[in-house]
């Protein structure tokens, strides 16, 4: 993957597949929430081992950071009866917490290197205004997300893109199914590549100069494509991530705790960093062919007229993250992995995070991932996994919303174990969360643990209300109705009364 992503970025098809609560997808593709998984019965133990392969086939690009919403229904209501598909209508962005110094650092490191670690020798965007159209089948949703997103752009990041429908349009946003895609990348949920503009122009090209980021000296033409047969949230994460990369850095950072560059997968929607970041690409003071030395020089003048509030911040100077902390981390995500494999590699990630004495976001997320591996054996463990995760992650005001993704895993063993009042002080602060980040996977999660939570308070008519509420939010955030309906079965799964609902 690390060497394909020199001829084409990805946003692999296991991003989080393996991590999400729990079923999620890698770059891994980005974190979709899947159920908890903490099932005291015999009978939730058969339903765990029926459910969890298909769990594991929802996973996609994900993985953001946004509104307290209304929303919108693209779709009429189901034939089955699901209420009409939700889906976020407005943003609400909070602007980098972070010093100057400290993004410019992250520029610096995202804009000039490569995921392989292979170094840029200069500066590649686009120099005019950018046009996008979009070919394929694209799924209903795609045009109204990738029009949000276009204002974001536009909006936030000062960027002159517009959508279009001329064939000689800058970048080409190509919807095909997932068959397609992985034919030319088998681990990825979606990629973006550039020189070409139609996907069967992509094998002959694959290894070659044309499409070599590391080769690339301007940028004229791109193609992304994504997926036209995965759930709405996938199909939109995917367009945050890869049109982010067309347009600016080419990199991902784990040591950002609040940005989509960053294969945790945290983050799906582009959140205030992430702009500021694309707006610096775009400053006049920049162009392309410049060497990393020549931005460096002016970069600072660039950030203090951009972002004035982090000029007056003390940097924090987090420590670079080795090579081989984000080699285990993909190993103890990836689907394709036996499961002694990631859970080695989950160990070594922990290792290597406590060795360099680390108490941020990756010693905790290191913590997060031992949780969902030893979720399949141990569930003491994993509990205390995810607890210890929960306490690192708290040492950082710009990881809320990773807290979400621990409470979601806390609360269903406080449900597990009959506790319902504590699984509500979990999920209630979750819910807000994961609504402000724009997640309907996780939030749907979340409201239907709330419902379980409430049926063991004696609340049922509440519960039910919130049952309802959440299924919206599921098809978007899954997809088809019977990853929905699945995803319903397999929270029902955990409650100890669920023998007492029949």
């Amino acid at each position: 993957m690390k060497a394909e992503a020199e001829h084409g970025k990805e946003r692999a098809g296991s991003r989080h597949a393996s991590a999400s609560v729990l079923c999620a997808c890698p770059r891994m593709p980005k974190h979709l929430p899947s159920a908890p998984r903490f099932f005291p019965t015999r009978e939730g133990r058969i339903m765990r081992k029926l459910l969890l392969p298909m769990c594991l086939t929802l996973v996609g690009c994900m993985p953001g950071n946004m509104a307290d919403t209304p929303s919108r229904d693209f779709v009429q209501e189901s034939a089955l009866g699901l209420p009409p598909l939700k889906s976020f209508a407005t943003s609400s962005v909070e602007a980098p917490t972070r010093s100057n110094i400290d993004i410019a650092r992250d520029f610096l490191e995202l804009s000039f290197h490569l995921e392989s670690g292979r170094e840029l020798p200069v500066l590649t965007r686009f120099e005019g205004p950018i046009s996008i159209r979009v070919t394929g089948a694209p799924p209903a949703t795609l045009l109204p997300d990738l029009t949000r997103l276009i204002y974001r752009f536009q909006s936030e990041a000062r960027l002159n893109v517009s959508l279009t429908n001329a064939p000689d349009a800058n970048i080409t946003v190509q919807a095909v199914s997932r068959a397609d895609i992985r034919k030319n990348l088998p681990h990825a949920a979606c990629f973006v590549v550039p020189n070409i503009s139609d996907i069967s122009e992509y094998k002959s090209a694959r290894r070659s100069a044309k499409t070599n980021w590391a080769q690339l000296r301007q940028r004229n033409r791109l193609a992304v494509f994504v997926p036209n047969d995965a759930s709405p949230q996938e199909v939109r994460d995917c367009l945050h991530e890869e049109l982010a990369q067309a347009i600016g850095p080419l990199n991902d950072l784990y040591r950002l705790p609040d940005s989509v560059f960053n294969d945790d997968n945290m983050h799906m929607v582009l959140t205030g960093f992430d702009m500021l970041v694309l707006r610096a690409y775009y400053a006049p003071e920049l162009r392309t062919g410049m060497s990393k030395r020549q931005v460096a020089s002016v970069l600072p003048g660039v950030l203090a007229r951009l972002n004035p509030a982090g000029e007056a911040r003390s940097p924090e100077r987090a420590a670079p993250t080795p090579r081989s902390y984000i080699a285990a981390v993909q190993t103890a995500l990836s689907p394709g992995a036996s499961m002694p494999q990631r859970r080695k590699a989950a160990e070594k990630a922990l290792e290597i995070s406590r060795a360099f004495g680390w108490q941020d976001h990756r010693r905790a997320f290191a913590h997060y991932a031992m949780g969902r591996i030893a979720l399949q054996s141990d569930p003491s463990e994993a509990l205390k996994h995810f607890q210890a995760a929960d306490q690192f992650y708290a040492n950082s005001s710009a990881t809320t919303l990773h807290r979400a993704y621990v409470a979601s895993q806390l609360a269903s063993h406080a449900i597990s174990e009959g506790n319902g009042v504590r699984a509500l002080t979990l999920v209630n602060p979750a819910m807000h969360i994961a609504k402000e980040h724009e997640n309907a996977a996780l939030l749907s999660t979340l409201m239907l643990l709330r419902a379980e939570a409430l049926e063991l308070t004696g609340r049922s008519s509440e519960a039910q209300h919130v049952r309802l509420d959440s299924l919206g939010w599921a098809r978007y955030g899954f997809g088809s109705e019977w990853a929905v309906r699945a995803k319903m079965r397999e929270i029902s799964t955990l409650s100890p009364r669920r023998g007492q609902r029949g």
